[in-house]
This record gives C-alpha cells, sequence and structure tokens, in this order.
C-alpha cells in the first residue's frame, strides 16, 4: 500500500513555509523561505509583487521534495494565503496589477460604491474587503481587457500549481462577496462595474481540483500525480492546525493582533462589530480581531524583559488598572470605534504591575469579544487553544484563565502549514 502525503503551504507577509504530514498526521519535513517587505506607496498603500510568493514557493518545495520518499506516495498539496490579497490578472493567470495586501487601505471610493449596495451584513463591506480593492484596481486599469481575473494570493498560486487559473475557496472568497451558505455570488453583485467572468470558481477547503501541471512539477520536483486542492485562509488554516474540531471550540490568536475565533453551528454576522464567518466543513468558524496585541507589548519591552517581568506576576490577584492597552487610536473589535484611544494611564513605577495590567487589559478584551459573539448566537466557549507568541507565557495564560472562566491552553501545533497540510491529507484519504 502506497503511503499518503500531505503537503501543506502557508504563505504569510514575511515568509513561506511548507510542511508535509504522513499517517496520523506525523509531520515528515519542513521547509521555508523568506519574502521582503511589501511596497508602500503614499495614501496607506501596501503592495506585492506575485511572483515573490512564485518564487518562494519554488524554493521550499524544491527542499521538502528533495527530503521526502516521493516514489512510494501519493502526494496531495493545498495552501493558505493572508486573507483579502488581491491582485488582477489576464485569462492565462498573468497579472495584471500588483497585489494589494490584505492591510491596504487605499479602496476608499471603491468601498463606499460596494457600501451602496451590498447587504449591512456583508463580509464584503469595507476597504479592506477583497471585493473594494477588486474594484480600485479595475480603475487603476481604466479598460479591463477581456478574460479579466479576480484572485486571491491563494487562489493565484494553486493556478500556477495547476497551470490554469479561476479557482478559489470558501474562505478567501468571502470578502469578495460570495455566499458561503447559498454556495453562490449573490445577485447584488450585479450592480458594480465588475464583470461576473472575472469572478473565480469557489469550492470548499481541501477539494481536489486536479493534478500538478508538467511545468510546475519540473520546477517543484513533485510528482505530477500531486493532487492541488483549494485551500483558505491564513487564520483559518490555523485553527485547523490547532485541532479545534467540535462546536464551542475557541482558537485566541496572541500575536502583534489579538485574534479570536470560535467554531459555531451557523454564521454570525455583524460587520459594525468587526464580526464575520468562514465556512469550515459543516461548522461555521466565527470570529473577529482586535488592534490590541503582542505590538502593544513590544512597544513598551523587548522580549527578554517581557520574561522576566512576567515571572514575577501574580496572575490570581487583579493588578488594579483598567487598561484598554492599544498602540494608537482606533478599534476594531468588540468595537468598532475608529477614534478609540488608548488607555494606558496612570503608569505605576513598577514595571512588573505595569505589565500585568497590560496583560489583563488584553483579556478583558478577549473575554469581552467571546461575550460579544455569544449575544450574536456563537456558542459560549467551552476551551480556549491559544495559538502565537503569547500563548507561550504562563502568567498571560493564567490571568485569561480566570477572567475566561474556561480552560486555557497553548495548542501543540499552531504551524498554519500543518492545518492545510491536514486538508490535502484528507483529499487523500477514502471516504
Amino acid at each position: 500500500m502506497r503511503a499518503g502525503i500531505g503537503i501543506g503551504v502557508d504563505v504569510g507577509t514575511s515568509g513561506v513555509r511548507a510542511v508535509a504530514l504522513g499517517a496520523a498526521g506525523r509531520r515528515l519535513a519542513e521547509a521555508e523561505a523568506p519574502l521582503p517587505a511589501p511596497l508602500r506607496p503614499p495614501g496607506g498603500g501596501v503592495e506585492q509583487d506575485p511572483a515573490l510568493w512564485w518564487q518562494a514557493l519554488l524554493r521550499v518545495l524544491r527542499e521538502l521534495s528533495s527530503k521526502l520518499d516521493l516514489c512510494n506516495s501519493d502526494c496531495a498539496l493545498c495552501l493558505d494565503g493572508t486573507s483579502a490579497t488581491v491582485l488582477l490578472a489576464d485569462a492565462d493567470g498573468r497579472p495584471l496589477t500588483s497585489a494589494l495586501m490584505y492591510n491596504d487601505a487605499r479602496a476608499i471610493e471603491a468601498a463606499a460604491l460596494v457600501a451602496d449596495i451590498a447587504p449591512a451584513d456583508s463580509a464584503a463591506r469595507g476597504p479592506g474587503a477583497s471585493l473594494a480593492k477588486a474594484l480600485h484596481l479595475l480603475a487603476r486599469l481604466g479598460e479591463a481587457p477581456d478574460g479579466v481575473r479576480v484572485l486571491h494570493q491563494a487562489d493565484w498560486l494553486m493556478g500556477r500549481l495547476l497551470g490554469r487559473c479561476g479557482d478559489s475557496d470558501w474562505n478567501n472568497a468571502l470578502k469578495l462577496g460570495f455566499d458561503p451558505a447559498r454556495g453562490c455570488w449573490p445577485d447584488w453583485l450585479a450592480g458594480l462595474p465588475l464583470p461576473a467572468s472575472a469572478m473565480p470558481r469557489v469550492h470548499a477547503p481541501g477539494t481536489p481540483l486536479g493534478t500538478l501541471c508538467d511545468v510546475a512539477a519540473a520546477d517543484t520536483g513533485l510528482p505530477p500525480a500531486t493532487l492541488i486542492c483549494a485551500g483558505t485562509t491564513d487564520s483559518t488554516a490555523a485553527v485547523l492546525a490547532t485541532g479545534a474540531r467540535e462546536v464551542g471550540d475557541a482558537v485566541t490568536s496572541l500575536g502583534s493582533t489579538l485574534v479570536l475565533k470560535i467554531l459555531a453551528e451557523r454564521p454570525v454576522t455583524a460587520p459594525a462589530c468587526g464580526v464575520y464567518s468562514h465556512r469550515i466543513g459543516a461548522h461555521w468558524l466565527a470570529g473577529g480581531a482586535s488592534n490590541t496585541g503582542g505590538a502593544v507589548l513590544r512597544a513598551h519591552f523587548d522580549a527578554a524583559t517581557l520574561a522576566a517581568l512576567s515571572a514575577h506576576i501574580d496572575p490570581s490577584r487583579p493588578s488594579g488598572l483598567d487598561y484598554y492597552p492599544l498602540l494608537g487610536p482606533g478599534e476594531r473589535f468588540p468595537v468598532q470605534d475608529p477614534t478609540l484611544a488608548p488607555r494606558l494611564a496612570p503608569r505605576p513605577a513598577d514595571d512588573v504591575r505595569f505589565l500585568h495590567g497590560l496583560l489583563e487589559g488584553m483579556a478583558r478584551i478577549e473575554r469581552d469579544g467571546y461575550a460579544l459573539l455569544t449575544r450574536l448566537g456563537a456558542p459560549t466557549p467551552r476551551r480556549v487553544l491559544s495559538i502565537g507568541g503569547g500563548a507561550r507565557n504562563g502568567a498571560w495564560s493564567a490571568i485569561r484563565r480566570r477572567l475566561l472562566g474556561v480552560e486555557v491552553t497553548a495548542a501543540a501545533e499552531q504551524a498554519a502549514a500543518a492545518g492545510v497540510a491536514a486538508l490535502a491529507l484528507g483529499a487523500l484519504t477514502p471516504r
């Protein structure tokens, strides 16, 4: 019997990472390659040349293939990309524009067009959504050529591997306007200057779409029979990696920002509160992202100082401080207020107490975020799995456990690449 190998590729903001999983999810090999920082044109622009992604992808896949027994294995590959990173390409997948990254903020006029016709609960509203960025890029082109395609980061890379473009997935397509509950593009999109033919075909994450094209097989060292599967977004892939499977399983990402996700039986959407849901198998992944997080901590302390001070915190006792830690004005979730000011006063002379107050303030935001999701229809968290650098901070975990009132543990697997590798492995498993 031939072995099955699931290859997962995570395309992040700073690099590309690949992981290969074998039977029972055993990690067989991994590889990574850095990406240069995106360009930042004036006016809130954040752009990147898609060719950089492809070059990094080839590097990691060549390295990974050199570490695997591919002659006696069946392979499948799935990849994730940053949510709402968008480019326009021609019918053959050749880029017509640079990619607007997930945090590009220039599509304000296009977002106003969407706001005029999109339902109030649509995840495609706002200048950060894929739809506004696609319209912004079309306006920049002036006259779109026949066969123009709107593609996300994961879509374009998947197309290069397949040798054809035009496919996407439920999760990436959500902010382009796709309705994952009904499984179709909504009628209201016809009111926008965006050809219906430009929209991708949308599939469930992990769906086999075909095999590796001959050119990509030669460039990567992978067998031509390698299955290429529909991908997902980076945050969804990270949740899949944790092993969250049951309704009520929650995942908190303690990275530069604070991101909350919880598995629910039905979608929960409230754009006015920064809440939307991704479809994931038979369930929905509801959540939101706050502007608080590790970036605030790093603005005050380096990593070594954070670790040293944290060791002196008594997490069982309140700090007595009422902080709302932000780098600057503006919050997305659990309140959406672009003018909300950071609250970091008074600052005590004791740095241990100051850090205690910061961690406690972030834990309160986390608690309030899950409470909001519950009020909107999501389940109450039954456990919280933590990922990101902050998951290793024992004092922070204990403070969060006290305020959340549920089990809080660091996820054993935190690599988004492992999450999509599991999707790929599933495509090889007989059902």
